[in-house]
C-alpha cells in the first residue's frame, strides 16, 4: 500500500472514528432532553434545526469542502502562497455571508415557523441564528486544515463542539421547560432552550481552532517564505475561483438538506389542511422520525460523511498529478470501507429497533416507531453510498453532476410523498420510504455519471455481496441472542448491550472468514497492526 493511500485511509479513518463518536454523544443527549422537551417539543426543535441547517447550507457547509478543494490542488501543485491567500479570501466570504444570514434567519424566525407550519419552533430559531456566523468562520479553517491534509484539527474540534453540546442542551431545556404555563408553551421554550447547546458548542469549537491556527502560523510563515518562485495569484482571481467552487457544492448540499425541511413542511401541511389535525397531534407523530429515526440512522452515515471529507482533497491531489490508479483505488477504498461499516450497522438497527428505541426514547411500544427501524438498512447503505459517490463526483471536478442528480432525485421523492401521504393517509412509513427512494436514485445517478467521466465500476463481491452475506448472519445471531437474555432476565438494557456485543464479534468473525477485510484495510485502523497481530494469533487472518 502507497503511502499516499495510507496517509489517506489514517486520515479519513480519525476524522470517522471522531464522527463516530460525535454521533454517540448526540444520542446520548438527545435522550434526556427528549425525555423534557417530549415529542411535541423535539418537532419544534426538528424544524428549528432543519430551518437552520438550510441557512448554514448558504452560510458555512459548503465552506469546509470547497475550501479544502481549492487548498489542496495549490498544495498538490506546491503553491503554498497561493494556498494561504485562498484561506484568507475564502475567511471574508466567510465573515460577510455569516453575517447576513444570521441576520436574515433571526429576524425572519416567526416568519419561517409559520411557513413551516410550527409557529412555536420560533424562540427555537432565534437562538440558532447566531450560530449561523460562528459556523461561516469555522467552516473555513475546518477546510484550511484538511486541504493541509490534517484532519485532526477538525475531529477533535468536533469532539469538543458536541460534548459541550451535550451538556449546555440539557441545561437549557431543563431551565427554559420550566418558563412555559401551557403544555404547548413548555414544549416550545424547551426545544428553544435545548438548542442553546448548538451556540454553545460552535463557540467552544471556534475557539479551539483559532488556537491551533495561531501555532500553525509560524510553521505557514516559513512554508511561504520556501515558495517563491510560485506565479502568485491575485485576490481577485482566487475569489472567483472560490465562488465558482462554492456555488455548485451550495447547491447540491442545499437540496438535501431542504428535503428534510421540506418534508416536515408537507407532512404537516398535509395533516392539517387535508386531514385537520392538530398542530400537537401531527407534531407528536413526526416527532418520532425527526427526533428518534433520523437521529438513530444518522449515526452510521457519520462514517460516509468523514471519509467524503477525507476522499476530497485526496483525489484532487491524484487527479492532479494525472495518477488514474492511484484515484481509482481511493474511490474503491473508500466505498468498500464505507459499506463494511454501513450494512452491519444497518442491518443491527434493523432488528433491535424495537429494543433501541424502548432503551433510549420509551417507544417500544409505540407501532409505528418500531415498523420504520425495519427499514433502517435501507436508509443506512443508501444516505452512506450517495454521500461518497458525491465526494467522488466533487474531487474529480465534476461539480454541477451532484446538483443535477440530487435535483432529479428530489422530484421524484417528493412525487411519491405526496401522493402517498394522501392516498395512505399521514404515517410515518410513506416519509421513510419516500427518503429511501431519494438516496436510491442519487446513488444510482452518480455511479452512472462516475463511470461515463472516469470509467470506474465498483467491485461488487468485497464491497457488497461479502459484506450483507456477514451482516445477514450477525443478523440472525443478534434477533436470537436478545430473545434469549431478555427471556432470562427480562431487563432491555442488558439484553441489547449482550446483543449488541454478540453482533460486533459474529460480523467480525464472519467477515474475517468469507476475506472480506484485506490486511490494509486493517493496517488503516486506529492500533491497525496490533490488531492484525492478534488475529494472526487467533488465526482468524
Amino acid at each position: 500500500m502507497s503511502k499516499n493511500k495510507t496517509n489517506f485511509l489514517v486520515q479519513g479513518s480519525i476524522l470517522a472514528m471522531s464522527g463516530i463518536l460525535v454521533r454517540l454523544i448526540g444520542i446520548i443527549y438527545r435522550v434526556p432532553v427528549q425525555n423534557i422537551i417530549g415529542t411535541e417539543g423535539q418537532t419544534y426543535y426538528g424544524v428549528a434545526y432543519d430551518v437552520y441547517s438550510l441557512f448554514l447550507l448558504i452560510s458555512s457547509m459548503s465552506m469546509p469542502l470547497a475550501v479544502s478543494k481549492i487548498v489542496s490542488a495549490k498544495v498538490a501543485r506546491n503553491e503554498i502562497k497561493n494556498a494561504y491567500k485562498a484561506f484568507f479570501g475564502a475567511l471574508f466570504i466567510g465573515v460577510i455571508i455569516g453575517l447576513i444570514v444570521a441576520s436574515v434567519m433571526f429576524f425572519g424566525a416567526e416568519g419561517f415557523a409559520d411557513l413551516c407550519a410550527y409557529p412555536s419552533a420560533a424562540p427555537a430559531i432565534k437562538i440558532l441564528a447566531p450560530v449561523l456566523f460562528i459556523m461561516s468562520v469555522l467552516g473555513v479553517l475546518r477546510g484550511f486544515f484538511q486541504g493541509m491534509g490534517t484532519m485532526m484539527p477538525t475531529a477533535i474540534s468536533q469532539i469538543l463542539e458536541q460534548i459541550a453540546n451535550a451538556i449546555v442542551s440539557i441545561v437549557g431545556a431543563m431551565v427554559l421547560f420550566k418558563m412555559g404555563k401551557t403544555a404547548s408553551e413548555h414544549a416550545a421554550y424547551g426545544a428553544a432552550g435545548s438548542t442553546l447547546g448548538t451556540l454553545v458548542g460552535a463557540s467552544v469549537a471556534f475557539v479551539f481552532l483559532v488556537f491551533v491556527f495561531l501555532i500553525y502560523v509560524p510553521v505557514l510563515k516559513r512554508q511561504v517564505r520556501k515558495n517563491r518562485y510560485v506565479r502568485e495569484e491575485s485576490y481577485g482571481d482566487l475569489l472567483k475561483e472560490l465562488l465558482y467552487t462554492i456555488l455548485p457544492v451550495l447547491l447540491s448540499t442545499t437540496i438535501y438538506n431542504f428535503s428534510s425541511i421540506l418534508d416536515s413542511s408537507v407532512f404537516g401541511n398535509i395533516c392539517e389542511g387535508i386531514f385537520h389535525m392538530k398542530q400537537s397531534e401531527y407534531a407528536s407523530l413526526y416527532g418520532i422520525y425527526s427526533g428518534s429515526y433520523k437521529l438513530i440512522t444518522t449515526a452510521p452515515i457519520a462514517v460516509a460523511s468523514a471519509l467524503s471529507s477525507a476522499i476530497i482533497p485526496s483525489i484532487i491531489r491524484s487527479v492532479t498529478a494525472g495518477d488514474r490508479r492511484m484515484t481509482f483505488s481511493k474511490i474503491e477504498s473508500s466505498m468498500k470501507l464505507t459499506m463494511i461499516f454501513a450494512i452491519p450497522a444497518g442491518a443491527g438497527l434493523s432488528v433491535l429497533g424495537g429494543p433501541i428505541l424502548d432503551l433510549l426514547f420509551g417507544l417500544g411500544g409505540n407501532g409505528q416507531a418500531v415498523g420504520i427501524m425495519w427499514l433502517s438498512i435501507l436508509t443506512v447503505v443508501v444516505f452512506s453510498m450517495s454521500t461518497i459517490s458525491n465526494a467522488v463526483l466533487q474531487g474529480i471536478d465534476r461539480m454541477k453532476t451532484p446538483i443535477i442528480n440530487a435535483g432529479i432525485s428530489m422530484v421524484l421523492h417528493y412525487i411519491f410523498l405526496i401522493v402517498s401521504l394522501i392516498v395512505f393517509k399521514p404515517n410515518l412509513y410513506v416519509v421513510v420510504i419516500a427518503d429511501i427512494i431519494f438516496g436510491l436514485v442519487v446513488c444510482i445517478l452518480n455511479a452512472i455519471s462516475i463511470y461515463r467521466y472516469i470509467g470506474y465500476r465498483q467491485e461488487i463481491v468485497k464491497t457488497f455481496l461479502l459484506p450483507l452475506i456477514s451482516a445477514a448472519i450477525m443478523a440472525i445471531f443478534t434477533f436470537c441472542s436478545y430473545k434469549v437474555f431478555y427471556l432470562l432476565t427480562e431487563i432491555n438494557a442488558i439484553s441489547c448491550m449482550i446483543a449488541i456485543f454478540v453482533a460486533i464479534i459474529v460480523y467480525g468473525i464472519t467477515l474475517l472468514l468469507l476475506r472480506g477485510i484485506e490486511e490494509e484495510e486493517i493496517l488503516m485502523l486506529p492500533k491497525g497492526r496490533s490488531i492484525l497481530n492478534l488475529l494472526q494469533k487467533l488465526r482468524l487472518f
